[in-house]
C-alpha cells in the first residue's frame, strides 16, 4: 500500500482503481481508458452543461455589451457597472462558462500522473517497492529501459506482463501479489500506448503499423480539438442577436468573444499536439475519446438550450412587433393632424382660458338676446359703461390689487 499520501492522491488514487477494475473486467488497457473517458465525460455532465449554457448566454449579450461598451467608451467605470448589471439581469456568471470549459484541462493532468505510474496506481504499490521491481527488472533486461527514467514504471509494468520476466521479479521479491506480477498490457490494436509517439514516422526504420498507429492518434487528438471547437463556435454564433431577438451576424463576427475563440483554435490543438508527442500515447487516445463525446454532449446541449432561447428570442421579438405597431400607428394621427393643420397654427387649449372663454361666449349671447328682445318691443336698452381699469390693462383691471389707493402716501395738506 501507499506508504506516502499527497493531496493529488485524492483524485489519482480513484482514478487508479477505477482504471484498473476497468482493465481487469475488459483485459484491455485500451478499452479500459475508453470507457474511462466515456465515464469521466459522463460524471462532469451537469458541469459541462453549466459551461454550455454560460457560454450561450454570453454570446447572446454581445450586441448589448458592444452597445455599453461605445456608450461608456470613456468611463469605464460605469461601463463596468453597467456591464455587472446586465449580467445580474440576465443571470450570467461572468467567468463561469470559462472555469467549466478548463475541466477536462484539469483532470488530464492527474490521469497522467496514474497512466506515467502504472506500478503506484493500478497495481497499487508503494512508491518503494517500484523502485525495487524497477531496479531487479533493469539487472534482467537493461536494454528495455532508455536514459528517460520518467517512464520506467511503464516499461516495468509491461515487462512484468511477460512470464520470464515475473518469474525474476517473483524470485527476487516473494512478497508481491499475484495481480502485481500479472503486470500491464499496453497493447491495443497493434499499437503499445505505453510508448511516445514519434515525427520520425516517414523513416525507414519507423515505417510500420505501430509507429504509424502512434503518429495518427497523436495527429487525430489534436485534429479532433480544432472540429470540436469550430462546431461549439458555430453553434454560439448562431445564437448572437440583438435585444430585439434578430439574430446579429455582424456582431458575432466582430465580437470579443469570437476573437478569443479564433486565437484558441489555434493555441489549443497546437498544444493538444505538442502533448500527443511528448506523452505516452494513452493521453491522446483519451483526450480523443474524450472529445468525441464532448461534441455529442456540446450538440445536445446546443439543441436543448436553443430551443429555450428560441422561444426568447420570439417573444422578444413579438414585443418589439407590436411596440411597431403602436409607434406607426402615432405616426399615422401625427400625420393627419400635420394634413389639417398644414401651418401648425394651434390654439391655446388651458383649461382656465376655455373656460373664461366660454362663459364671454354665454355672457355675450345673452347681451345679444336681451338686444333683439328690446329692439322687437320697441325699449331702449342702455349699453352698461365700462368699469375704469385701474390698471390700464383691460383684461386685468385689479392687477395692482383690490385696495390700491393711488393717493394713499400722498403728502397730506396742512390746515391754516
Amino acid at each position: 500500500m501507499f506508504l506516502a499520501f499527497s493531496i493529488a492522491d485524492i483524485i489519482q488514487v480513484p482514478f487508479g482503481y477505477l482504471l484498473d477494475w476497468l482493465y481487469q473486467f475488459s483485459g484491455s488497457y485500451g478499452f479500459s481508458l475508453i470507457v474511462f473517458s466515456i465515464v469521466v465525460q459522463l460524471v462532469m455532465l451537469p458541469m459541462t452543461a453549466k459551461s454550455k449554457k454560460s457560454m450561450m448566454k454570453m454570446s447572446r449579450l454581445q450586441p448589448q455589451m458592444q452597445d455599453i461598451q461605445r456608450r461608456y467608451a470613456d468611463d469605464p467605470q460605469r461601463q463596468n457597472a453597467a456591464m455587472q448589471a446586465l449580467y445580474k439581469e440576465e443571470g450570467v456568471s461572468m467567468g463561469g462558462g470559462c472555469l467549466w470549459s478548463l475541466l477536462p484541462m484539469l483532470i488530464i493532468l492527474p490521469l497522467y500522473t496514474v497512466v506515467r505510474q502504472p506500478i503506484v496506481y493500478m497495481l497499487h504499490e508503494s512508491l518503494e517497492m517500484a523502485e525495487q521491481i524497477i531496479a531487479v527488472l533493469q539487472s534482467a533486461a537493461p536494454e528495455a529501459f532508455s536514459a528517460n527514467s520518467f517512464y520506467h514504471q511503464i516499461t516495468a509494468a509491461q515487462l512484468l506482463s511477460q512470464p520470464e520476466y515475473s518469474e525474476v521479479v517473483k524470485a527476487a521479491i516473494p512478497a508481491l501479489s499475484e495481480a502485481t506480477l500479472a503486470g500491464v498490457n499496453f497493447s491495443f490494436l497493434g499499437i503499445n500506448l505505453g510508448e511516445i509517439p514519434s515525427f520520425n514516422v516517414f523513416a525507414s526504420s519507423f515505417w510500420c503499423w505501430p509507429q504509424v498507429g502512434l503518429f495518427l492518434l497523436a495527429m487525430l487528438s489534436a485534429g479532433n480539438q480544432v472540429v470540436t471547437m469550430w462546431i461549439s463556435q458555430k453553434m454560439n454564433d448562431s445564437l448572437v442577436t440583438n435585444k430585439d431577438g434578430i439574430q446579429d451576424q455582424e456582431t458575432a463576427k466582430n465580437s470579443q468573444t469570437a476573437q478569443t475563440n479564433k486565437v484558441m483554435m489555434y493555441t489549443m490543438p497546437l498544444m493538444m499536439l505538442w502533448i500527443g508527442f511528448t506523452v505516452p500515447a494513452s493521453l491522446s487516445l483519451y483526450w480523443f475519446v474524450g472529445g468525441v463525446v464532448r461534441t455529442v454532449e456540446d450538440v445536445i446541449l446546443n439543441k436543448r438550450y436553443r430551443t429555450i432561447y428560441d422561444a426568447e428570442d420570439a417573444e422578444r421579438l413579438k414585443r418589439r412587433l407590436e411596440q411597431d405597431k403602436l409607434e406607426a400607428e402615432k405616426e399615422r394621427v401625427r400625420a393627419e393632424r400635420r394634413a389639417a393643420n398644414p401651418d401648425g397654427i394651434t390654439e391655446n387649449t388651458s383649461k382656465k382660458k376655455m373656460q373664461k372663454k366660454q362663459r364671454e361666449q354665454e355672457e355675450a349671447q345673452r347681451a345679444a338676446a336681451t338686444r333683439e328682445y328690446a329692439a322687437r318691443k320697441g325699449l331702449l336698452v342702455e349699453e352698461e359703461a365700462e368699469p375704469d381699469c385701474m390698471s390700464g390693462i383691460p383684461e386685468r383691471p385689479y392687477c395692482k390689487g383690490r385696495n390700491y389707493d393711488p393717493n394713499r402716501y400722498a403728502p397730506k395738506q396742512t390746515e391754516e
